[in-house]
Protein backbone atom coordinates (compact mmCIF):
# COMPACT_ATOMS: atom_id res chain seq x y z
CA UNK A 1 0.00 0.00 0.00
CA UNK A 2 1.27 3.45 -0.91
CA UNK A 3 2.22 5.67 2.02
CA UNK A 4 2.06 9.40 2.78
CA UNK A 5 -0.60 10.25 0.23
CA UNK A 6 -2.29 13.63 0.85
CA UNK A 7 -5.20 13.19 3.23
CA UNK A 8 -6.62 16.73 3.48
CA UNK A 9 -7.70 19.35 0.92
CA UNK A 10 -5.00 21.69 2.22
CA UNK A 11 -2.19 19.23 1.52
CA UNK A 12 -3.75 18.00 -1.72
CA UNK A 13 -4.12 21.42 -3.33
CA UNK A 14 -0.39 22.08 -2.92
CA UNK A 15 0.67 18.72 -4.34
CA UNK A 16 3.51 19.09 -6.84
CA UNK A 17 4.71 16.82 -9.63
CA UNK A 18 7.93 16.11 -7.74
CA UNK A 19 5.79 14.66 -4.93
CA UNK A 20 3.46 12.79 -7.29
CA UNK A 21 6.01 11.24 -9.63
CA UNK A 22 7.48 8.69 -7.16
CA UNK A 23 4.08 7.04 -6.75
CA UNK A 24 3.76 6.49 -10.48
CA UNK A 25 7.33 5.25 -10.69
CA UNK A 26 6.68 2.72 -7.94
CA UNK A 27 3.49 1.49 -9.63
CA UNK A 28 5.23 1.21 -12.99
CA UNK A 29 8.14 -0.76 -11.54
CA UNK A 30 5.98 -3.19 -9.58
CA UNK A 31 5.23 -6.52 -11.25
CA UNK A 32 1.55 -7.46 -11.39
CA UNK A 33 0.11 -10.95 -11.25
CA UNK A 34 -3.30 -12.52 -10.82
CA UNK A 35 -2.61 -12.66 -7.09
CA UNK A 36 -1.69 -9.00 -6.55
CA UNK A 37 -3.50 -7.18 -9.36
CA UNK A 38 -6.34 -6.02 -7.10
CA UNK A 39 -3.88 -4.51 -4.60
CA UNK A 40 -2.03 -2.84 -7.47
CA UNK A 41 -5.30 -1.43 -8.83
CA UNK A 42 -6.20 -0.14 -5.37
CA UNK A 43 -2.91 1.75 -5.14
CA UNK A 44 -3.26 3.11 -8.66
CA UNK A 45 -6.78 4.21 -7.82
CA UNK A 46 -5.56 5.94 -4.64
CA UNK A 47 -3.24 8.13 -6.69
CA UNK A 48 -5.67 8.67 -9.57
CA UNK A 49 -8.57 9.72 -7.40
CA UNK A 50 -6.41 12.34 -5.68
CA UNK A 51 -5.29 13.72 -9.03
CA UNK A 52 -8.93 13.99 -10.09
CA UNK A 53 -9.83 15.70 -6.82
CA UNK A 54 -6.90 18.08 -7.13
CA UNK A 55 -8.09 19.15 -10.57
CA UNK A 56 -11.69 19.45 -9.35
CA UNK A 57 -10.72 21.67 -6.43
CA UNK A 58 -8.57 23.88 -8.67
CA UNK A 59 -11.41 24.17 -11.20
CA UNK A 60 -13.84 25.10 -8.43
CA UNK A 61 -11.39 27.76 -7.29
CA UNK A 62 -11.33 29.40 -10.73
CA UNK A 63 -15.11 29.31 -11.17
CA UNK A 64 -16.25 30.56 -7.75
CA UNK A 65 -14.17 33.69 -8.38
CA UNK A 66 -13.04 34.33 -11.94
CA UNK A 67 -11.05 37.34 -10.71
CA UNK A 68 -8.99 35.26 -8.26
CA UNK A 69 -5.50 35.52 -9.70
CA UNK A 70 -4.05 33.02 -7.24
CA UNK A 71 -6.65 30.41 -8.20
CA UNK A 72 -5.90 31.01 -11.88
CA UNK A 73 -2.16 30.68 -11.22
CA UNK A 74 -2.72 27.40 -9.35
CA UNK A 75 -4.73 26.03 -12.26
CA UNK A 76 -2.13 27.12 -14.81
CA UNK A 77 0.61 25.58 -12.68
CA UNK A 78 -1.34 22.32 -12.64
CA UNK A 79 -1.95 22.41 -16.38
CA UNK A 80 1.66 23.23 -17.20
CA UNK A 81 3.50 21.25 -14.53
CA UNK A 82 1.29 18.32 -13.54
CA UNK A 83 -1.43 17.60 -16.10
CA UNK A 84 0.71 16.51 -19.02
CA UNK A 85 3.03 14.49 -16.75
CA UNK A 86 0.09 12.72 -15.14
CA UNK A 87 -1.44 11.92 -18.51
CA UNK A 88 1.84 10.40 -19.63
CA UNK A 89 2.24 8.42 -16.39
CA UNK A 90 -1.37 7.21 -16.51
CA UNK A 91 -0.85 6.04 -20.06
CA UNK A 92 2.13 3.92 -19.00
CA UNK A 93 0.10 2.24 -16.26
CA UNK A 94 -2.77 1.56 -18.67
CA UNK A 95 -0.33 -0.03 -21.08
CA UNK A 96 1.19 -2.07 -18.25
CA UNK A 97 -2.20 -3.45 -17.22
CA UNK A 98 -3.23 -4.17 -20.80
CA UNK A 99 0.07 -5.92 -21.49
CA UNK A 100 -0.51 -8.18 -18.49
CA UNK A 101 -3.70 -9.49 -20.17
CA UNK A 102 -5.24 -9.76 -16.70
CA UNK A 103 -8.97 -9.05 -16.43
CA UNK A 104 -9.92 -8.37 -12.81
CA UNK A 105 -13.53 -9.01 -11.88
CA UNK A 106 -15.75 -5.99 -12.48
CA UNK A 107 -13.09 -4.32 -14.58
CA UNK A 108 -14.37 -5.34 -18.01
CA UNK A 109 -15.74 -1.92 -18.98
CA UNK A 110 -12.72 0.03 -17.67
CA UNK A 111 -10.46 -2.31 -19.67
CA UNK A 112 -12.52 -1.68 -22.78
CA UNK A 113 -12.17 2.04 -22.16
CA UNK A 114 -8.43 1.77 -21.55
CA UNK A 115 -7.86 -0.06 -24.82
CA UNK A 116 -9.61 2.77 -26.63
CA UNK A 117 -7.76 5.46 -24.68
CA UNK A 118 -4.40 3.74 -25.23
CA UNK A 119 -5.06 3.70 -28.95
CA UNK A 120 -5.87 7.43 -28.88
CA UNK A 121 -3.06 8.64 -26.65
CA UNK A 122 -0.33 10.81 -28.16
CA UNK A 123 2.29 12.61 -26.04
CA UNK A 124 2.28 15.44 -28.60
CA UNK A 125 -1.33 16.20 -27.64
CA UNK A 126 -0.62 16.84 -23.96
CA UNK A 127 0.43 20.49 -24.40
CA UNK A 128 -2.48 21.00 -26.83
CA UNK A 129 -4.98 19.67 -24.30
CA UNK A 130 -3.49 22.02 -21.74
CA UNK A 131 -3.78 24.90 -24.20
CA UNK A 132 -7.41 24.00 -24.87
CA UNK A 133 -8.15 24.19 -21.15
CA UNK A 134 -6.57 27.64 -20.94
CA UNK A 135 -8.80 28.81 -23.79
CA UNK A 136 -11.76 27.49 -21.83
CA UNK A 137 -10.73 29.56 -18.81
CA UNK A 138 -10.42 32.61 -21.08
CA UNK A 139 -13.99 31.97 -22.31
CA UNK A 140 -15.24 31.93 -18.69
CA UNK A 141 -13.41 35.17 -17.94
CA UNK A 142 -15.15 36.95 -20.82
CA UNK A 143 -18.61 35.94 -19.66
CA UNK A 144 -17.81 36.18 -15.96
CA UNK A 145 -16.90 39.86 -16.40
CA UNK A 146 -20.12 40.83 -18.21
CA UNK A 147 -22.28 43.24 -16.23
CA UNK A 148 -24.67 46.06 -17.14
CA UNK A 149 -26.10 49.12 -15.46
CA UNK A 150 -29.75 48.45 -14.73
CA UNK A 151 -31.74 51.19 -13.03
CA UNK A 152 -28.64 52.73 -11.50
CA UNK A 153 -27.10 49.48 -10.28
CA UNK A 154 -24.36 47.28 -11.74
CA UNK A 155 -25.80 43.77 -12.11
CA UNK A 156 -24.70 40.49 -13.64
CA UNK A 157 -26.48 39.29 -16.77
CA UNK A 158 -27.90 36.40 -14.76
CA UNK A 159 -29.51 38.83 -12.33
CA UNK A 160 -30.69 41.04 -15.19
CA UNK A 161 -32.42 38.00 -16.70
CA UNK A 162 -34.83 37.95 -13.74
CA UNK A 163 -36.64 40.74 -15.59
CA UNK A 164 -37.46 38.36 -18.43
CA UNK A 165 -40.26 37.03 -16.22
CA UNK A 166 -41.88 40.42 -15.60
CA UNK A 167 -45.48 40.77 -16.84
CA UNK A 168 -44.62 44.23 -18.26
CA UNK A 169 -43.71 43.45 -21.88
CA UNK A 170 -41.83 46.72 -22.41
CA UNK A 171 -39.67 45.99 -19.36
CA UNK A 172 -38.93 42.49 -20.61
CA UNK A 173 -37.91 43.85 -23.99
CA UNK A 174 -35.67 46.52 -22.45
CA UNK A 175 -33.86 43.98 -20.24
CA UNK A 176 -33.56 41.41 -23.03
CA UNK A 177 -32.07 43.91 -25.47
CA UNK A 178 -29.68 45.27 -22.82
CA UNK A 179 -28.37 41.76 -22.15
CA UNK A 180 -28.03 41.05 -25.86
CA UNK A 181 -26.23 44.34 -26.44
CA UNK A 182 -23.69 43.58 -23.73
CA UNK A 183 -23.06 40.12 -25.14
CA UNK A 184 -22.63 41.46 -28.66
CA UNK A 185 -19.89 43.73 -27.35
CA UNK A 186 -17.73 40.62 -26.91
CA UNK A 187 -18.43 39.11 -30.34
CA UNK A 188 -14.93 39.70 -31.64
CA UNK A 189 -13.29 38.32 -28.50
CA UNK A 190 -15.38 35.14 -28.74
CA UNK A 191 -14.71 34.83 -32.47
CA UNK A 192 -10.97 35.10 -31.86
CA UNK A 193 -11.15 32.40 -29.19
CA UNK A 194 -13.19 30.19 -31.52
CA UNK A 195 -10.54 30.24 -34.23
CA UNK A 196 -7.94 29.29 -31.62
CA UNK A 197 -10.16 26.48 -30.30
CA UNK A 198 -10.65 25.10 -33.79
CA UNK A 199 -6.96 25.25 -34.68
CA UNK A 200 -5.97 23.43 -31.50
CA UNK A 201 -8.63 20.77 -32.07
CA UNK A 202 -7.56 20.26 -35.65
CA UNK A 203 -3.99 19.66 -34.51
CA UNK A 204 -5.18 17.22 -31.82
CA UNK A 205 -7.09 15.19 -34.41
CA UNK A 206 -4.21 15.15 -36.88
CA UNK A 207 -1.77 13.99 -34.21
CA UNK A 208 -3.94 10.92 -33.63
CA UNK A 209 -4.37 10.16 -37.31
CA UNK A 210 -8.09 10.83 -37.22
CA UNK A 211 -9.92 12.16 -40.23
CA UNK A 212 -11.67 14.80 -38.12
CA UNK A 213 -11.92 16.12 -34.59
CA UNK A 214 -15.35 14.48 -34.41
CA UNK A 215 -13.80 11.06 -34.99
CA UNK A 216 -11.27 11.84 -32.27
CA UNK A 217 -13.87 13.07 -29.78
CA UNK A 218 -16.17 10.09 -30.42
CA UNK A 219 -13.41 7.77 -29.32
CA UNK A 220 -12.24 10.11 -26.56
CA UNK A 221 -15.79 10.19 -25.16
CA UNK A 222 -15.91 6.38 -25.34
CA UNK A 223 -19.08 6.34 -27.41
CA UNK A 224 -19.34 2.64 -28.18
CA UNK A 225 -23.12 2.41 -28.34
CA UNK A 226 -24.09 4.99 -30.99
CA UNK A 227 -22.67 6.88 -33.96
CA UNK A 228 -22.84 10.37 -35.52
CA UNK A 229 -25.40 8.97 -37.94
CA UNK A 230 -27.54 7.93 -34.96
CA UNK A 231 -27.40 11.54 -33.78
CA UNK A 232 -28.61 12.69 -37.17
CA UNK A 233 -31.45 10.15 -37.00
CA UNK A 234 -32.33 11.47 -33.55
CA UNK A 235 -32.44 15.03 -34.89
CA UNK A 236 -34.69 13.91 -37.76
CA UNK A 237 -37.03 12.18 -35.29
CA UNK A 238 -37.14 15.34 -33.19
CA UNK A 239 -38.01 17.38 -36.27
CA UNK A 240 -40.79 14.93 -37.10
CA UNK A 241 -42.27 14.36 -33.63
CA UNK A 242 -41.26 17.14 -31.27
CA UNK A 243 -41.11 20.28 -33.42
CA UNK A 244 -44.90 20.15 -34.05
CA UNK A 245 -45.52 19.81 -30.29
CA UNK A 246 -43.16 22.72 -29.63
CA UNK A 247 -44.88 24.84 -32.27
CA UNK A 248 -48.23 24.20 -30.58
CA UNK A 249 -46.77 25.57 -27.33
CA UNK A 250 -45.55 28.72 -29.06
CA UNK A 251 -48.90 29.23 -30.75
CA UNK A 252 -50.78 28.95 -27.44
CA UNK A 253 -48.39 31.44 -25.90
CA UNK A 254 -48.94 33.89 -28.73
CA UNK A 255 -52.72 33.58 -28.44
CA UNK A 256 -52.63 33.96 -24.68
CA UNK A 257 -50.66 37.19 -25.01
CA UNK A 258 -52.94 38.45 -27.78
CA UNK A 259 -49.98 39.02 -30.09
CA UNK A 260 -49.61 38.90 -33.84
CA UNK A 261 -46.13 37.47 -33.40
CA UNK A 262 -44.11 36.04 -30.54
CA UNK A 263 -40.82 37.81 -29.83
CA UNK A 264 -37.83 36.47 -27.83
CA UNK A 265 -38.65 38.66 -24.82
CA UNK A 266 -42.07 37.00 -24.65
CA UNK A 267 -40.24 33.90 -23.44
CA UNK A 268 -38.33 33.15 -20.27
CA UNK A 269 -35.14 32.51 -22.21
CA UNK A 270 -34.90 33.53 -25.84
CA UNK A 271 -31.96 31.22 -26.48
CA UNK A 272 -34.02 28.09 -26.38
CA UNK A 273 -37.36 29.76 -26.10
CA UNK A 274 -39.10 28.32 -23.10
CA UNK A 275 -42.56 29.84 -22.52
CA UNK A 276 -42.86 32.49 -19.84
CA UNK A 277 -45.37 32.39 -16.99
CA UNK A 278 -49.10 32.56 -17.82
CA UNK A 279 -50.51 35.89 -18.86
CA UNK A 280 -51.70 38.07 -16.02
CA UNK A 281 -49.92 36.12 -13.29
CA UNK A 282 -46.82 37.18 -11.39
CA UNK A 283 -43.58 35.30 -11.95
CA UNK A 284 -42.83 32.55 -9.47
CA UNK A 285 -40.70 33.67 -6.53
CA UNK A 286 -39.78 30.50 -4.70
CA UNK A 287 -37.30 31.92 -2.20
CA UNK A 288 -35.89 35.19 -0.92
CA UNK A 289 -32.63 33.80 0.45
CA UNK A 290 -30.23 30.97 -0.27
CA UNK A 291 -31.09 29.45 3.11
CA UNK A 292 -34.73 29.19 1.99
CA UNK A 293 -33.61 27.49 -1.21
CA UNK A 294 -31.54 24.98 0.75
CA UNK A 295 -34.33 24.21 3.22
CA UNK A 296 -36.98 23.79 0.56
CA UNK A 297 -34.87 21.54 -1.64
CA UNK A 298 -33.86 19.44 1.37
CA UNK A 299 -37.50 18.88 2.29
CA UNK A 300 -38.36 17.90 -1.27
CA UNK A 301 -35.56 15.34 -1.44
CA UNK A 302 -36.64 13.78 1.84
CA UNK A 303 -40.10 13.33 0.26
CA UNK A 304 -38.61 11.65 -2.80
CA UNK A 305 -36.45 9.31 -0.73
CA UNK A 306 -35.03 9.63 2.82
CA UNK A 307 -31.58 8.48 1.73
CA UNK A 308 -31.41 11.07 -1.03
CA UNK A 309 -32.57 13.72 1.44
CA UNK A 310 -29.74 12.70 3.73
CA UNK A 311 -27.25 13.05 0.90
CA UNK A 312 -28.35 16.63 0.28
CA UNK A 313 -28.15 17.48 3.98
CA UNK A 314 -24.55 16.22 3.94
CA UNK A 315 -23.75 18.64 1.12
CA UNK A 316 -25.08 21.52 3.18
CA UNK A 317 -23.48 20.44 6.46
CA UNK A 318 -20.05 19.98 4.90
CA UNK A 319 -19.99 23.18 2.82
CA UNK A 320 -20.11 21.32 -0.47
CA UNK A 321 -22.32 23.85 -2.26
CA UNK A 322 -21.96 27.35 -3.74
CA UNK A 323 -25.44 28.37 -4.82
CA UNK A 324 -25.65 32.19 -4.92
CA UNK A 325 -25.00 34.31 -8.02
CA UNK A 326 -22.51 37.18 -7.73
CA UNK A 327 -20.10 39.23 -9.79
CA UNK A 328 -16.94 37.42 -10.93
CA UNK A 329 -18.53 34.03 -10.52
CA UNK A 330 -18.38 31.82 -13.62
CA UNK A 331 -21.71 31.39 -15.44
CA UNK A 332 -23.81 28.26 -15.40
CA UNK A 333 -24.07 25.40 -12.96
CA UNK A 334 -22.29 22.10 -12.43
CA UNK A 335 -21.57 19.27 -10.06
CA UNK A 336 -18.04 17.97 -9.70
CA UNK A 337 -16.61 15.18 -7.60
CA UNK A 338 -13.95 15.29 -4.91
CA UNK A 339 -13.06 11.77 -5.81
CA UNK A 340 -10.72 10.71 -3.02
CA UNK A 341 -13.36 11.47 -0.40
CA UNK A 342 -16.21 10.35 -2.70
CA UNK A 343 -18.11 13.58 -2.10
CA UNK A 344 -19.63 15.98 -4.66
CA UNK A 345 -19.54 19.77 -4.93
CA UNK A 346 -22.57 21.60 -6.34
CA UNK A 347 -22.22 24.99 -8.10
CA UNK A 348 -25.28 27.10 -9.03
CA UNK A 349 -25.96 30.78 -9.82
CA UNK A 350 -29.23 31.29 -7.92
CA UNK A 351 -30.98 34.67 -7.91
CA UNK A 352 -34.45 33.76 -6.61
CA UNK A 353 -36.33 32.39 -9.62
CA UNK A 354 -37.95 29.05 -10.31
CA UNK A 355 -35.15 28.02 -12.64
CA UNK A 356 -32.81 28.11 -9.64
CA UNK A 357 -34.90 25.48 -7.91
CA UNK A 358 -34.84 23.23 -10.95
CA UNK A 359 -31.11 23.75 -11.47
CA UNK A 360 -30.43 22.82 -7.85
CA UNK A 361 -32.55 19.69 -8.22
CA UNK A 362 -30.68 18.88 -11.44
CA UNK A 363 -27.17 19.29 -10.07
CA UNK A 364 -28.14 17.44 -6.91
CA UNK A 365 -29.09 14.49 -9.09
CA UNK A 366 -25.46 14.44 -10.24
CA UNK A 367 -24.39 14.73 -6.61
CA UNK A 368 -26.52 11.70 -5.70
CA UNK A 369 -24.71 9.78 -8.42
CA UNK A 370 -21.42 10.51 -6.63
CA UNK A 371 -22.84 9.37 -3.31
CA UNK A 372 -24.35 6.19 -4.76
CA UNK A 373 -21.03 5.13 -6.32
CA UNK A 374 -19.02 5.68 -3.13
CA UNK A 375 -18.65 1.93 -2.53
CA UNK A 376 -17.11 1.26 -5.96
CA UNK A 377 -13.48 0.33 -5.26
CA UNK A 378 -11.54 1.75 -8.22
CA UNK A 379 -11.60 5.24 -9.65
CA UNK A 380 -11.49 3.76 -13.16
CA UNK A 381 -14.93 2.23 -12.51
CA UNK A 382 -16.45 5.65 -11.85
CA UNK A 383 -16.34 6.74 -15.49
CA UNK A 384 -20.08 6.95 -16.22
CA UNK A 385 -21.23 7.73 -19.77
CA UNK A 386 -22.60 11.26 -19.86
CA UNK A 387 -25.70 9.97 -21.64
CA UNK A 388 -26.60 8.24 -18.39
CA UNK A 389 -25.04 10.73 -15.99
CA UNK A 390 -27.64 13.20 -17.23
CA UNK A 391 -30.43 10.70 -16.56
CA UNK A 392 -29.38 11.02 -12.91
CA UNK A 393 -29.91 14.79 -13.01
CA UNK A 394 -32.88 15.11 -15.37
CA UNK A 395 -34.56 12.14 -13.76
CA UNK A 396 -34.27 13.83 -10.37
CA UNK A 397 -35.94 16.98 -11.69
CA UNK A 398 -38.97 14.89 -12.65
CA UNK A 399 -38.97 12.63 -9.59
CA UNK A 400 -38.91 15.70 -7.34
CA UNK A 401 -41.53 17.71 -9.25
CA UNK A 402 -44.63 16.30 -7.45
CA UNK A 403 -43.29 17.78 -4.19
CA UNK A 404 -42.90 21.42 -5.27
CA UNK A 405 -46.05 22.53 -3.44
CA UNK A 406 -45.79 23.96 0.09
CA UNK A 407 -48.14 21.30 1.42
CA UNK A 408 -45.36 18.85 0.54
CA UNK A 409 -42.67 21.06 2.02
CA UNK A 410 -41.82 22.81 -1.25
CA UNK A 411 -42.06 26.39 -2.43
CA UNK A 412 -45.48 27.01 -3.98
CA UNK A 413 -49.23 26.88 -3.66
CA UNK A 414 -50.90 23.95 -5.40
CA UNK A 415 -51.77 26.19 -8.35
CA UNK A 416 -48.27 27.64 -8.54
CA UNK A 417 -46.73 24.16 -8.35
CA UNK A 418 -48.91 23.06 -11.26
CA UNK A 419 -47.73 26.10 -13.23
CA UNK A 420 -44.12 25.30 -12.41
CA UNK A 421 -44.48 21.69 -13.51
CA UNK A 422 -46.21 22.70 -16.75
CA UNK A 423 -43.40 25.17 -17.46
CA UNK A 424 -40.85 22.42 -16.78
CA UNK A 425 -42.51 19.84 -19.03
CA UNK A 426 -43.08 22.37 -21.79
CA UNK A 427 -39.47 23.46 -21.41
CA UNK A 428 -38.37 19.85 -21.86
CA UNK A 429 -40.45 19.55 -25.02
CA UNK A 430 -38.89 22.76 -26.33
CA UNK A 431 -35.43 21.64 -25.30
CA UNK A 432 -35.26 18.72 -27.72
CA UNK A 433 -35.41 20.98 -30.80
CA UNK A 434 -32.83 23.30 -29.22
CA UNK A 435 -30.59 20.33 -28.50
CA UNK A 436 -30.97 19.30 -32.13
CA UNK A 437 -29.76 22.76 -33.18
CA UNK A 438 -26.67 22.54 -30.95
CA UNK A 439 -25.75 18.99 -31.96
CA UNK A 440 -26.50 19.50 -35.66
CA UNK A 441 -24.38 22.66 -35.58
CA UNK A 442 -21.45 20.77 -34.11
CA UNK A 443 -21.82 17.93 -36.59
CA UNK A 444 -21.64 20.53 -39.39
CA UNK A 445 -18.69 22.41 -37.83
CA UNK A 446 -16.43 19.38 -37.69
CA UNK A 447 -17.60 17.91 -41.01
CA UNK A 448 -16.77 21.22 -42.73
CA UNK A 449 -13.56 22.34 -41.06
CA UNK A 450 -12.85 25.43 -43.17
CA UNK A 451 -16.37 26.82 -42.86
CA UNK A 452 -16.60 25.66 -39.25
CA UNK A 453 -13.55 27.74 -38.39
CA UNK A 454 -15.07 30.85 -39.99
CA UNK A 455 -17.28 32.65 -37.43
CA UNK A 456 -19.40 34.27 -40.16
CA UNK A 457 -20.15 30.89 -41.74
CA UNK A 458 -20.98 29.58 -38.26
CA UNK A 459 -23.42 32.44 -37.80
CA UNK A 460 -25.19 31.57 -41.05
CA UNK A 461 -25.42 27.86 -40.20
CA UNK A 462 -26.69 28.52 -36.69
CA UNK A 463 -29.39 30.81 -38.05
CA UNK A 464 -30.42 28.20 -40.63
CA UNK A 465 -30.69 25.46 -38.00
CA UNK A 466 -32.53 27.76 -35.61
CA UNK A 467 -35.19 28.51 -38.21
CA UNK A 468 -35.51 24.80 -39.03
CA UNK A 469 -35.96 23.46 -35.50
CA UNK A 470 -37.36 26.48 -33.64
CA UNK A 471 -40.10 28.08 -35.75
CA UNK A 472 -42.81 30.08 -34.07
CA UNK A 473 -40.74 32.98 -32.67
CA UNK A 474 -40.23 36.21 -34.62
CA UNK A 475 -36.57 37.31 -34.70
CA UNK A 476 -36.98 39.97 -37.41
CA UNK A 477 -34.57 42.84 -36.81
CA UNK A 478 -32.61 40.67 -34.37
CA UNK A 479 -30.74 38.55 -36.87
CA UNK A 480 -27.26 39.25 -35.49
CA UNK A 481 -28.36 38.28 -32.00
CA UNK A 482 -30.00 35.10 -33.28
CA UNK A 483 -27.10 34.07 -35.49
CA UNK A 484 -24.51 34.56 -32.74
CA UNK A 485 -26.50 32.35 -30.37
CA UNK A 486 -23.79 29.71 -30.69
CA UNK A 487 -21.47 32.11 -28.85
CA UNK A 488 -23.58 31.68 -25.75
CA UNK A 489 -23.64 27.90 -25.59
CA UNK A 490 -20.58 27.19 -23.49
CA UNK A 491 -20.70 23.49 -24.42
CA UNK A 492 -19.86 24.32 -28.04
CA UNK A 493 -16.72 26.12 -26.95
CA UNK A 494 -15.59 24.33 -23.81
CA UNK A 495 -16.84 20.74 -24.13
CA UNK A 496 -17.52 20.06 -27.84
CA UNK A 497 -20.07 17.37 -28.67
CA UNK A 498 -21.22 17.31 -25.05
CA UNK A 499 -24.86 18.15 -25.76
CA UNK A 500 -26.63 15.29 -27.49
CA UNK A 501 -26.19 13.51 -24.15
CA UNK A 502 -28.82 15.83 -22.70
CA UNK A 503 -31.34 14.92 -25.38
CA UNK A 504 -30.75 11.20 -25.02
CA UNK A 505 -30.76 11.42 -21.24
CA UNK A 506 -33.98 13.42 -21.24
CA UNK A 507 -35.63 10.62 -23.15
CA UNK A 508 -34.41 8.21 -20.47
CA UNK A 509 -35.53 10.54 -17.67
CA UNK A 510 -39.06 10.79 -19.10
CA UNK A 511 -39.23 7.00 -19.09
CA UNK A 512 -38.15 6.92 -15.42
CA UNK A 513 -40.82 9.54 -14.70
CA UNK A 514 -43.45 7.46 -16.49
CA UNK A 515 -42.50 4.50 -14.29
CA UNK A 516 -42.78 6.69 -11.18
CA UNK A 517 -46.34 7.69 -12.09
CA UNK A 518 -47.23 3.99 -11.77
CA UNK A 519 -44.90 3.02 -8.90
CA UNK A 520 -42.94 5.87 -7.33
CA UNK A 521 -41.01 3.80 -4.81
CA UNK A 522 -40.09 1.17 -7.38
CA UNK A 523 -38.96 3.78 -9.91
CA UNK A 524 -36.73 5.50 -7.32
CA UNK A 525 -35.27 2.15 -6.26
CA UNK A 526 -34.40 1.31 -9.89
CA UNK A 527 -33.00 4.80 -10.38
CA UNK A 528 -30.71 4.46 -7.36
CA UNK A 529 -29.67 0.94 -8.36
CA UNK A 530 -28.64 2.16 -11.80
CA UNK A 531 -26.70 5.06 -10.27
CA UNK A 532 -24.83 2.69 -7.96
CA UNK A 533 -23.42 0.74 -10.93
CA UNK A 534 -21.18 3.66 -11.90
CA UNK A 535 -19.29 2.74 -15.06
CA UNK A 536 -19.20 -1.02 -14.55
CA UNK A 537 -21.76 -1.93 -17.24
CA UNK A 538 -22.64 -0.69 -20.74
CA UNK A 539 -24.78 2.34 -21.51
CA UNK A 540 -27.81 0.30 -22.64
CA UNK A 541 -27.52 -1.77 -19.45
CA UNK A 542 -27.54 1.37 -17.30
CA UNK A 543 -30.71 2.56 -19.01
CA UNK A 544 -32.31 -0.87 -18.63
CA UNK A 545 -31.48 -1.03 -14.92
CA UNK A 546 -33.17 2.34 -14.47
CA UNK A 547 -36.24 0.98 -16.27
CA UNK A 548 -35.66 2.78 -19.58
CA UNK A 549 -34.65 2.00 -23.15
CA UNK A 550 -31.66 3.58 -24.86
CA UNK A 551 -33.03 4.61 -28.26
CA UNK A 552 -33.12 7.29 -30.98
CA UNK A 553 -36.27 6.54 -32.94
CA UNK A 554 -39.49 8.45 -33.49
CA UNK A 555 -41.62 5.71 -31.88
CA UNK A 556 -40.14 6.13 -28.41
CA UNK A 557 -40.24 9.91 -28.81
CA UNK A 558 -43.95 9.71 -29.64
CA UNK A 559 -44.59 7.77 -26.44
CA UNK A 560 -42.59 10.29 -24.39
CA UNK A 561 -44.26 13.32 -25.95
CA UNK A 562 -47.68 11.75 -25.47
CA UNK A 563 -46.98 11.14 -21.77
CA UNK A 564 -45.72 14.69 -21.24
CA UNK A 565 -48.66 16.31 -23.01
CA UNK A 566 -51.06 14.14 -21.00
CA UNK A 567 -49.52 15.22 -17.68
CA UNK A 568 -49.57 18.85 -18.81
CA UNK A 569 -53.29 18.50 -19.48
CA UNK A 570 -53.91 17.08 -15.99
CA UNK A 571 -51.88 19.84 -14.34
CA UNK A 572 -53.76 22.60 -16.13
CA UNK A 573 -56.91 21.50 -14.29
CA UNK A 574 -55.20 22.40 -10.97
CA UNK A 575 -54.51 26.01 -11.89
CA UNK A 576 -56.87 28.55 -10.34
Amino acid sequence: MLKNLPMTPETLINWSWSEIEPYYQELESRSITAENVEAWLADWSSVGERIEELYARLAVGTSVNTADKQAEERMNKFLDGIFRNVMDAEQKLKQKLLASQLEPKGFEIPLRNMRSEADLFRADNLPLLSEQQKLSIAFDKIYGAQTVNWEGEEVTLTRLAMNFQQPDRARREKAWKLKASRQLADVEAINDLWVKFMNVRGRIARNTGKSSYREYIWQQKLRFDYTPDDCKSFAAAIEQVVVPAATRIYEKRKQALGLDSLRPWDLVDGWYSRPSHPVGTPSLKPFASIDELKQGVSTIFHKVDPVLGGYFDTLLAEGLTDLANRKNKAPGAYCTSYTSIRKPFVFVNAVGIHEDVMTTLHESGHAFHVFETAAIPYVQQLNVPMEFAEVASMGMELLASPYLAKQNGGFYSESEAARARIEHLEGMLLFWPFMAVVDSFQQWVYENLAAGTDPLACNAKWGELWDRFLPGVDWSGLEEIKETGWHRKLHIHQVPFYYVEYGLAQLGAVQVFGNALKDQAGAVANYRKALSLGGTVTLPQLFATAGAKFAFDSAILKTAVGLMESVIGELKARIV
